[in-house]
């Protein structure tokens, strides 16, 4: 199924806004050009749109000052350019615009939807993942606990120390963390990168593995595991207003149980809007070589 843009769902909802209250003005004699104004949609809506039974993914809108004769228009563009914060959204009276609500609600839904979502078993078998899973159990108990997300079960220990190469120069491990729209979006270009990048500085990457409900912290377990000599892991990050879609990848050398975090290094905003996933494929292979060379990570490693 096809997705439908936020500015054509959000257009298509404010075209129907406003017939509704021009059919309502017009029963009680009235005019509303105040709200009438708000209302009206910024452009015609594509034939395309679909029926609201069909499913859409939230993107950031395009930016545009609805603030009416600002100061300094040029000032606003610089501001507007420089953050995706929303500025210059403006109100009516003394709430917000409703087009900015609505743009607002799907943001947050957005964010919503990706802390439950699930990596498609599609893209485990296209990378060859080999899956295990935290202590996890469920989404609810993993934002309620996070240290059962540090820890993998009986039977994923087991599996891993059978089905795995112990001791190898890298290990990568892939999890959904916070975010599985993450992974989903980034890895088939993140993945790719990094392999390309490590096999031009000659290192060699263990059994790449797939997390279940994995915390950052899980990367030490698997280190007393199958003890490589660096290990990277990719996880969604928390998701945002911004993007629902941010991917971090968290490195450490020898990694093991009691690590403070100051060991890790770490390279976030992982997508489309942040560092893009291609370049950070490639740079993370750059800090995991220059990993081995001082062996050291954190804030240790000079870079």
């Amino acid at each position: 199924m096809d997705s439908l843009d936020l500015e054509e769902m959000t257009n298509r909802i404010m075209q129907e806004l406003q017939q509704r209250l021009g059919t309502a003005s017009q029963s009680k004699g009235t005019t509303r050009s105040d709200i009438k104004d708000e209302f009206q949609p910024q452009e015609q809506l594509p034939s395309a749109v679909a029926e609201s039974n069909e499913s859409f993914t939230p993107l950031r809108h395009n930016r545009r000052n609805n603030i009416p004769q600002p100061r300094s228009a040029e000032m606003l563009e610089e501001l507007q350019a420089a953050t995706p914060a929303r500025i210059g959204v403006w109100r009516a009276g003394t709430r917000p615009l409703t087009r900015e609500m609505l743009l607002f609600r799907c943001d947050h839904a957005g964010a919503v939807d990706t802390v439950y979502g699930e990596v498609s078993d599609k893209l485990i078998e296209k990378f060859q993942l080999f899956q295990v899973e935290t202590l996890y159990e469920n989404t609810e108990n993993y934002l309620k606990r996070p240290d059962m997300g540090r820890l993998l079960t009986e039977e994923s220990i087991n599996r891993l120390r059978a089905g795995c190469q112990k001791r190898a120069q890298v290990q990568i491990v892939v999890s959904d963390g916070l975010s599985a729209n993450a992974i989903e979006h980034n890895l088939s270009d993140v993945y790719p990168a990094l392999m390309d990048s490590l096999n031009a500085y000659g290192l060699k990457a263990g059994t790449p593995i797939f997390i279940k409900g994995g915390r950052v912290a899980v990367m030490d377990h698997i280190g007393e595991i199958l003890e490589p000599d660096v290990l990277v892991m990719l996880i969604g990050e928390r998701p945002g207003l911004v993007s629902s879609s941010s991917m971090s990848a968290y490195m450490c050398y020898r990694p093991r149980k009691g690590m403070v975090e100051s060991a890790r290094t770490v390279l976030s905003n992982i997508h489309q809007g942040g560092t893009p996933p291609v370049e950070g494929g490639a740079h993370i292979g750059t800090i995991v070589s220059k990993m081995l060379e001082q062996k050291t990570s954190g804030v240790k490693l000079v870079i």
